[in-house]
């Protein structure tokens, strides 16, 4: 059935529970046995039904089966956050030892994680460009090669097809941050990916007021990354998969408004002269824009601007009048979002030598006149305080 169609019955059960259209939500610890055959018989498959409150519940499964479904995995695993999806994948391939392939415009808490807890362990980490050759990084002792595409903050675009058919011949998995895409945008799975991650924080729960993470993974891996899950204790709770079940409701009419008002921004923003570049793979003129049209079904509403370098006080002053653009962490939600950001200091594969600052904007439902309003209001206030640096 088409994505839309999916999206809308994925993960329902009317005569499970009454009629009820969205499975309910089960908060649960504790979950009790006819006897003690029946307890026995639970233990040794703890992962293909209830068991205990941290293994899951019917609406985590809910959840689980309609991400996995609608990006084509074997199956999913819920988590609290992105970040412990990420993690958790991390450490499901690698042991002290061995060696991690890992994009160099990958989120900044990844990078960290890999930095930090990781090199203790012993694991060390190769950061990578986006468009490297991967079959000459890849060593021996390679376990994982780690992809996010597009890219935090400067969203260049990575040929996962090709990175997959060099590292598959080598023995290596290939797991990717998919969130900027959704599994609706992106269809990892499809591509040769094995383990497909989402920040289930942003668009599929959409509305601003939960964490969750999703792990969609191959028949190959799903025991491994389900165990390492279960092991660190992670669980997403019930109300959290609820909010995203929620999400996944609307997620198509949102997306597909996100990037329309992306796109009606961008045209806008690129013809002023205060913006000195714009990324955004879907828009034409971006340097990835073909191979995000080769692989991609659509794009989200998040993209980077970079204005010309200016003062600390014309920046401010652009940034703190807005009214419309809120000035925080996150995306996805229906809000929008401004954040000034600096992708020169999270490269080490590549340096980024663009000029800036660069803002990281994420459009979202309001009127995109309304929004054009806000930030021309901005840029009127940008040369009030002085505009460009030196005059």
């Amino acid at each position: 059935m088409h994505d839309d169609t999916a999206l809308t019955h994925l993960g329902c059960d009317p005569e499970r529970f009454d009629g009820v259209v969205n499975p309910p939500v089960y908060r649960a610890s504790t979950v009790l046995f006819p006897s003690l055959a029946a307890l026995e018989a639970a233990s040794r498959r703890p992962f293909t039904g209830m068991y205990y409150g941290r293994f899951g519940t019917p609406t985590t499964f809910a959840l689980e089966e309609a991400m996995a479904a609608l990006e084509g995995a074997h199956r999913a695993v819920a988590v609290e956050s992105g970040l412990a999806a990420i993690t958790t994948t991390l450490l499901a391939f690698l042991s002290p030892g061995d060696h991690l392939l890992m994009v160099d415009t990958v989120y900044g808490p990844t990078r960290l994680f890999c930095d930090g807890l990781l090199a203790r362990m012993g694991v060390r980490t190769t950061y990578y460009a986006p468009r490297a050759d991967i079959a000459a990084l890849i060593r021996p002792e390679t376990r994982l090669v780690f992809a996010e595409s597009p890219g935090s903050l400067t969203f260049e675009v990575q040929d996962i097809p090709a990175i997959c058919a060099a590292a598959h011949a080598r023995g290596v998995p290939v797991a990717l941050d998919n969130t900027w895409a959704t599994p609706l945008y992106f269809k990892a799975f499809a591509h040769g990916i094995d383990v497909s991650i989402h920040a289930a924080t942003k668009y599929v729960v959409g509305h601003a007021d939960a964490m969750l993470g999703v792990i969609n993974v191959s028949a190959t891996h799903y025991e491994r990354i389900k165990k390492t899950a279960v092991t660190l204790g992670h669980c997403a709770g019930s109300e959290e998969c609820a909010l995203g079940l929620r999400g996944l409701r609307t997620l198509a009419v949102r997306l597909a408004r996100h990037q329309e008002t992306a796109l009606t921004l961008i045209d806008w923003l690129s013809a002023r002269p205060e913006v000195r570049g714009v990324r955004y793979p879907a828009w034409p003129q971006d340097p990835d824009h073909g191979l995000w049209r080769r692989d991609f079904h659509g794009a989200a509403g998040l993209f980077a601007i970079a204005l010309a370098p200016c003062t600390r006080e014309a920046l401010t002053a652009f940034v703190d009048g807005l009214t419309l653009f809120g000035l925080g962490y996150s995306w996805g939600g229906f809000e929008s979002l401004l954040l000034p950001v600096h992708p020169e200091r999270m490269r080490t594969a590549t340096p980024w030598t663009a000029a800036g600052p660069w803002l990281r904007i994420h459009a979202g439902l309001e009127a995109p006149e309304d929004l054009i309003a806000d930030l021309a209001a901005g840029f009127e206030r940008w040369h009030r305080a002085g505009g460009a640096a030196g005059g």
